[in-house]
């Protein structure tokens, strides 16, 4: 973890007291780093769906849609299929949001990092 966050110069490690330890970025500005990191290095797993739909998020958030009532209920429809999906409270107090579709992953091989 240490590793990443002098290779990226942003972010924080968090120890916790059951020995595991998260590392986090706290401002949009921070986040810039990470996204263009994944930009530059995309993953080759699966993940790269949930990379596009956190990127989308991220853009309306950077542009302060999510400020709107629309904008924020774009987020809701693609946080609805990005990682564990929508909780159950937030699918009850919003039934009216449609997900937006999971883009699809289709493993192309490892790039030649060369």
């Amino acid at each position: 973890m240490n590793r990443i966050k002098s290779y990226l110069v942003v972010g924080s490690i968090t120890l916790s007291k059951n020995g595991s330890c998260a590392y986090s970025v706290q401002s949009i500005k921070d986040l810039a780093v990470i996204i263009d990191h994944f930009d530059k290095y995309p993953l080759i797993s699966a993940k790269y769906s949930d990379f596009l739909l956190f990127k989308q998020c991220y853009d309306l958030i950077k542009q302060k849609e999510h400020l709107t009532q629309a904008g924020f209920e774009k987020i809701l429809a693609l946080k609805y299929n990005l990682n564990i999906g929508l909780p159950d409270e937030l699918k009850s107090a919003f039934p009216n949001i449609v997900p937006v579709a999971r883009p699809e992953y289709k493993f192309n091989g490892i790039p030649n990092p060369f």
